[in-house]
């Protein structure tokens, strides 16, 4: 299936881990945990900003690699450690003066439900849990969160100019 989105998309929020990653944790030796990140979805992030589009992340965790990300691309927005996503999401729409078809917001796990309830162009990946995927509208990425699926997302906003 292919993601269908208006023109009109000016912002795009998304969830990390699950999206932007495998859903996977790595623990060394020591204890310390990492993440793997797909270029392609990295590319995505570039794209957007290159492309003029704001770009919000809300996690769950806190993660070095969304670091990395927000200050290699000067993401607008970030918030890490977020237990209430509808709340952050809501003062993003606010802040910039948003309306419903201006933004878009991508997740994949229950902590993200209320906020894709929220937004109207609310998408998200194939392994998602089942109470995502049966959100009324949700649009579903044919690539697997970490291994492409923001990037799919993002070519359909872009593509959408």
């Amino acid at each position: 299936m292919t993601i269908k989105l208006p023109d009109t998309i000016k912002f795009v929020i998304t969830d990390f881990d699950g999206i932007c990653t495998d859903n996977c944790v790595y623990i060394d030796s020591k204890g310390e945990m990492s993440r793997k990140v797909n270029f392609k979805d990295i590319m995505g992030f570039s794209l957007l900003k290159k492309n003029g589009y704001k770009v919000g992340i809300i996690s769950g965790e806190k993660n070095s690699a969304i670091e990395k990300i927000k200050n290699t691309f000067s993401i607008e927005e970030v918030h890490q450690d977020i237990r209430i996503k509808l709340d952050v999401i809501k003062s993003i729409v606010e802040k910039y003066n948003l309306s419903e078809d201006e933004y878009l917001y991508i997740g994949d796990d229950v902590n993200d439900y209320e906020s894709l309830c929220f937004a109207k162009h609310r998408i998200t990946v194939p392994d998602a849990v089942n109470k995502i995927k049966n959100i009324k509208g949700i649009q579903i990425t044919e690539a697997h969160g970490g291994n492409g699926a923001f990037r799919e997302v993002v070519d359909a906003v872009i593509g959408c100019r």
